[in-house]
C-alpha cells in the first residue's frame, strides 16, 4: 500500500465524518450543497467498507467495497485545511494498490463529470469513463440511487473505471 495511507482503526471512525463535512463545503460556491442526512462515511463504516486514512489523526479518507466484482470507490475526502496536498493523490494509490493485491480487475466510481477536483482530476490518474452498456447491476443500482436521492440535480455525474494490474508476489 502506498505509504502515506493506512487501514482505519476503530480509533479513527469518529473523526471521519467530519473530514467528510469539511471537504463537502468546498463544493458550496460551486452551488452544490449536499442535503442534509447520514454523511456518506457513516454509512460506509455502518456497511463494513474497507476505510483507508492518510494522518495520525486522520486528514483524509478513502471508503471502498466490491460493486460488480471489482473494487468501487464510494468516496475520497480530505478535509478542507488539508487540499492540494497531494492527501488525496496517496490515498487514491493506496485504493489502486490494494484493488491489485486483491486481484481485482479495476476500480469504478461515480462523481461529479465537471468539478476539477473530481471528474478531471480522476481522468489526470488514470480513470476514464465507463460507457453505460459495461455497467453491472451493481453500478447501474447505485446509478439509480444516486438519482432517487437528487445527487443528478446538483451536476452532470459520470462513471469511470481504471484497470489495475495485478500485484506481483
Amino acid at each position: 500500500m502506498e505509504a502515506g495511507s493506512r487501514t482505519a482503526r476503530a480509533a479513527d471512525l469518529p473523526s471521519l465524518p467530519g473530514i467528510e463535512e469539511s471537504a463537502d463545503g468546498l463544493f458550496a460556491p460551486l452551488g452544490i450543497v449536499f442535503p442534509p442526512g447520514p454523511t456518506v462515511i457513516e454509512t460506509m463504516i455502518e456497511e463494513g467498507a474497507d476505510i483507508l486514512v492518510a494522518g495520525d489523526p486522520p486528514v483524509g479518507f478513502a471508503a471502498v467495497r466490491e460493486v460488480d466484482g471489482a473494487a468501487h470507490l464510494e468516496q475520497i475526502a480530505v478535509r478542507a485545511d488539508q487540499v492540494r496536498k497531494g492527501i488525496g493523490s496517496r490515498l487514491l494509490a493506496g485504493v489502486l494498490a490494494r484493488a491489485a493485491e486483491a486481484g481485482s480487475p479495476g476500480v469504478s466510481l461515480l462523481t461529479f463529470r465537471d468539478v476539477p477536483w473530481n471528474g478531471p482530476w480522476y481522468a489526470a490518474r488514470g480513470f476514464e469513463e465507463l460507457p453505460e452498456e459495461r455497467w453491472g447491476p451493481g453500478l447501474r443500482g447505485h446509478w439509480e440511487a444516486e438519482v432517487q436521492a437528487g445527487l443528478h440535480d446538483l451536476g452532470p455525474r459520470v462513471v469511470m473505471w481504471a484497470p489495475v494490474r495485478p500485484s506481483v508476489s
